[in-house]
């Protein structure tokens, strides 16, 4: 792990694993809620990175990082979204060939498993979902499409995303949801949050979803 100074009143804290920063973003979290953090404007993840923004203090703050012990997140915590899929995406076919089953064994894959947003960006309301792991990673599409569906649920590398709009991507569709992900008229406007644990529930062919 890394505490590196960023500009005058950040810190960026590096750490090996994607499951560390996790950890380590919910474990500051835990302390800004109960007041012993100190005042930190931002806290916001990456993928193995935490960024802490607007920090009067960097160096004292820096310093006691430093002497942080961090344990591994606790499976089951955080709040729990339900987000009904219809599994009929247009890389289905693709996506079941690299997981070595058949195109129907997709969808209890993907919803046997509880994914977890492990971060946000991209495009407002866009939440990368951790949950499938190694063994259900897949590669990006050689060529992206210019145009992906608002409601498109996707895969791509070891996470999971929903595109929030209409815009270009390259993540293998496997499904397509109505949920809104991103609605400006919500408080908060990001349905899905770093932390939120999340449900696929499959819907049939043709159902509302």
């Amino acid at each position: 792990m890394r505490v590196l100074t960023v500009g005058e009143d950040a810190l960026l804290i590096d750490l090996a694993t994607a499951e560390e920063a996790q950890s380590w973003h919910a474990e500051l979290l835990r302390r800004r809620g109960e007041g012993s953090l100190g005042p930190v404007r931002e806290i916001v993840p990456g993928e193995r990175t935490v960024l802490l923004y607007g920090v009067p203090d960097t160096a004292a703050l820096r310093a006691e990082l430093r002497g942080w012990t961090v344990a591994a997140r606790a499976a089951g915590s955080g709040p729990l979204v339900e987000i009904p899929v219809r599994y009929d995406g247009p890389d289905l076919a693709v996506v079941a060939d690299r997981w070595g089953v058949a195109e129907e064994d997709v969808a209890g894959l993907h919803t046997g498993a509880e994914h977890r947003v492990a971060f946000c960006g991209f495009a407002p309301g866009f939440a990368y979902m951790t949950g499938l792991g190694a063994r259900y990673g897949v590669p990006r599409r050689a060529e992206p499409r210019t145009s992906v569906p608002a409601g498109s649920v996707a895969v791509a590398g070891p996470y999971t995303g929903i595109y929030p709009r209409s815009s270009p991507g390259g993540w293998q569709l496997i499904g397509t949801t109505s949920v809104r992900l991103w609605d400006l008229e919500r408080e908060p406007a990001a349905l899905l949050a770093p932390g939120t644990r999340v449900r696929f529930i499959p819907v049939p062919a043709g159902a509302g979803a």
